[in-house]
């Protein structure tokens, strides 16, 4: 209000700079480029040359020392499944072997050699056509030495038979197709169109008849039967063929 100016306007006016302008016009610098003049880094820099990183690289640091236990965990646990699996290959391919050798004994089994025919009773029988709700199959041998009468197969000793029944049923509707005796020795519920495969060993008795049937008309394609003893009760008792 008095008209008095400010004291840097007062000192612009009376031709004296402000400290600023004196320091630059003495040759002072301002701090940061005495700093600079005097080989003082500046905050950041002093920081890195003392070994303290910034706050950025801390954080880079600890993400990467909490990613690697995650890393090694999930390494861990896909060897593990890497050896499960290996395992469950191995066993399958035990099983897989297993079951070819028992297949391959059983087929041989029922292939009895020249010099065995003459001894061991055995039976192989062939059949394509129809068969009829609750009548026998009418079986008739191809070859070997058991007894075939009224389509049904005659055992002729006391022992362990090793039984083999393949083909392919056609129906209608679904049947059963049963071998037995007096009683059930095998069923197997078969839909319209199915394949039969039965490899077992059975205790039979001398004289039992075996039969085949059907619950309803059905046809037969390709059925094959074949029976081998494989060892009598008493080996001294001579079977009747």
């Amino acid at each position: 209000m008095e008209g008095q100016p400010d004291e840097k306007l007062r000192n612009e006016m009376e031709g004296q700079p402000d400290e600023k302008l004196r320091n630059e016009m003495e040759g002072q610098p301002d701090e940061k480029l005495r700093n600079e003049m005097e080989g003082q880094p500046d905050e950041k820099l002093r920081n890195e040359m003392e070994g303290q990183p910034d706050e950025k690289l801390r954080n880079q640091d600890r993400m990467d020392h909490e990613r690697e236990p995650a890393e090694d965990e999930w390494r861990s646990w896909h060897r593990g499944q890497v050896r499960n699996t290996l395992h469950l290959i191995s066993a399958a391919a035990q099983w897989i072997l297993l079951l070819a050798c028992l297949i391959y004994l059983g087929i041989d089994s029922l292939q009895p050699s020249m010099s065995q025919r003459g001894k061991v009773p055995w039976t192989y029988i062939h059949y394509t056509g129809k068969s009829f709700k609750g009548a026998a199959v009418n079986l008739t041998a191809e070859a070997g030495s058991m007894q075939i009468r009224n389509g049904s197969i005659v055992m002729p000793c006391d022992g362990l038979y090793l039984v083999s029944l393949k083909g392919h049923l056609f129906a209608q509707n679904l049947l059963k197709l049963t071998l037995k005796t007096d009683n059930i020795l095998w069923e197997q519920t078969v839909n319209r169109s199915s394949a039969v495969n039965l490899i077992t060993v059975l205790f039979l008795f001398q004289q039992d008849n075996i039969t085949l049937s059907t619950s309803s008309e059905a046809i037969i394609s390709h059925l094959s039967i074949s029976l081998v003893l494989q060892s009598s009760v008493d080996d001294d008792v001579k079977c009747h063929m």
